[in-house]
């Protein structure tokens, strides 16, 4: 939970809306459709935002972390609005609180600089460490907890360490701020697959060890349903279906979880994996289509599906936004 019972994010409304094209061919494309939801209601958790490439939970991801501005809405941090962050101060204030790991740990570090100085950096420029004695000693626990030695990193660059080991110290150079909340953002997809759960064991350990909430951006259903404990799934900007991750994912009820569902594993542990499955690719005609952005891949699509804007609805413990349920 946020400070003084507050919610630790409470998104509301978000919307991001980009101009494609120049001149008579521009398009208006909305990124992100009014998406809400919130952290921290009760405690620690990891809270997924699931969904094709391109279905819009990055650029949520990005307005969080205040690289971009959105359209509208609003992004609330232990009650702060941080769209309105004013001075350094305020912004180094809300940096030490949420921090971002990346699907990329070379685009993270500058290849022409030594690896472990990030460490010593943030030690400093948040005022976790008065020297650099110190600051050594901070990064030296950050990378403990990440299964890394100050040793194994000490004054090598980026390209001296294997993926894992980038990415394992891009996590300890966000854990050095004891933040409230990681935005972890595809922080599998780049390293290999026998890293992959170490990768995301840590974000449990998160939660469970150290009190932290995280927020999962993923097309991957099967680390989503291994780590989470709630999961939203986004459709081009829209989020569609919110609530357990046993109950979206183990009883969809949105047509598109339905087909999402393909590629995760059964509830029942003693269940064999299904297969993935290929999902269309990424169509600026279905961003801009007026009604739900399923209809016409949607088995069950209707004539008000292509007209009309599904609504927010509850039904059986998670919120829906489908016609079948309005």
């Amino acid at each position: 939970m946020g400070t003084d019972g507050q919610l630790l994010l409470d998104v509301v409304d978000l919307s991001k809306r980009f101009t494609l094209g120049g001149g008579f061919s521009r398009v208006k494309l909305t990124a992100v459709n009014k998406a809400s939801f919130q952290m921290g209601a009760g405690g620690p958790e990891i809270f997924t935002l699931a969904g094709e490439s391109g279905s819009g939970k990055t650029t949520i991801a990005r307005m969080i972390l205040g690289f971009i501005e959105p359209s509208s809405g609003s992004i609330r941090v232990n009650g702060r609005d941080v769209t309105k962050l004013k001075g350094r101060s305020e912004r180094l204030s809300f940096m030490k609180e949420v921090q971002g790991v990346f699907q990329d740990p070379f685009d993270t570090f500058n290849p022409l600089k030594r690896i472990d100085s990030y460490l010593y950096e943030t030690a400093m420029n948040f005022g976790i460490a008065r020297d650099h004695c110190e600051a050594e000693q901070r990064a030296a626990e950050a990378l403990s907890a990440v299964g890394l030695t100050l040793g194994e990193i000490s004054r090598r660059y980026p390209h001296e360490l294997s993926g894992g080991q980038a990415q394992r110290t891009s996590v300890a150079r966000a854990l050095m701020t004891h933040p409230s909340l990681v935005v972890a953002d595809e922080p599998v997809s780049m390293v290999d697959a026998s890293l992959r759960m170490s990768i995301v064991n840590l974000l449990k350990e998160f939660k469970e060890k150290l009190g932290i909430s995280v927020l999962y951006i993923t097309h991957d259903l099967a680390t989503a349903y291994y780590v989470s404990d709630r999961i939203a799934i986004v459709l081009r900007g829209s989020i569609i279906e919110m609530g357990s991750v046993d109950r979206v994912l183990g009883n969809p009820l949105h047509p598109y979880t339905v087909v999402l569902r393909e590629s995760v594993p059964e509830p029942d542990p003693a269940r064999r994996w299904r297969a993935d499955i290929e999902l269309g690719a990424l169509e600026v005609t279905e961003y801009a289509r007026r009604g739900c952005k399923f209809a016409g891949r949607c088995p069950h699509e209707m004539a008000i599906c292509s007209t009309t804007e599904p609504p927010n609805v509850e039904s059986e413990g998670r919120l829906v936004r489908c016609h079948l349920y309005s």
